[in-house]
């Protein structure tokens, strides 16, 4: 085949079919398995598109949002999923991530590169509205996870309502109704003991 941008462009959606094989912490709500990175990705998408009446930006460019989740973990194709709640492995996260980014990105053109980049760098840096959202879908996916399994991973790890507060709380940046709603799925689940106080 003669044409290189073509190749590229296949190249790349050949590669990311690995995150389908990336495994999160995050049993599926039937607790049959744990869910991968691309099962998350696409769970997101859907919620962008379903929830974007929650935004706390009214006129913000749901596509655009879409987008955003839809790339924000390629780069755990190398860097692997780190555990939300691990002190020691969230030390080194932004290095190994950043250092996949530079290499997965780039198996596409030039100028598709540079987008796909842009749209990483913007959801880690949750400046805009649009990235302020994906963050709190991204946040509220796995709660919402969680909760509907008993603790799923909190109570796996032993984790405690502050710690899933201080995790979650940016969901108010992007999505206050969300954060509330979320607030009282954290309350109740102290009170069922599936999350310890």
């Amino acid at each position: 085949m003669g044409n290189a941008r073509l190749r590229k462009q296949l190249q790349f959606i050949l590669e990311i079919d690995k995150l389908k094989t990336i495994l999160r912490q995050s049993p599926l709500t039937d607790q049959s398995r744990k869910e991968n990175d691309a099962e998350h990705s696409w769970h997101l998408a859907v919620m962008a598109i379903l929830l974007s009446e929650y935004a706390k930006e009214r006129h913000m460019d749901i596509f655009h949002v879409v987008k955003l989740v839809l790339i924000h973990d390629l780069v755990e194709i190398d860097a692997g999923d780190t555990f939300c709640y691990d002190k020691i492995g969230n030390r080194e996260k932004q290095a190994k991530e950043t250092q996949a980014a530079d290499r997965i990105f780039n198996i596409l053109p030039r100028d598709q590169a540079g987008e796909i980049r842009a749209l990483w760098d913007e959801f880690e840096a949750r400046k805009t509205p649009e990235a302020c959202f994906a963050a709190a879908l991204d946040r509220l996916q796995p709660l919402l996870h969680n909760f509907h399994t008993q603790g799923g991973t909190w109570r796996e790890h032993d984790i405690h309502r502050q710690q899933v507060i201080q995790r979650n709380s940016p969901m108010q940046d992007g999505a206050p109704t969300l954060w509330e709603y979320a607030e009282k799925l954290i309350d109740e689940a102290v009170e069922k003991g599936m999350l310890k106080e």
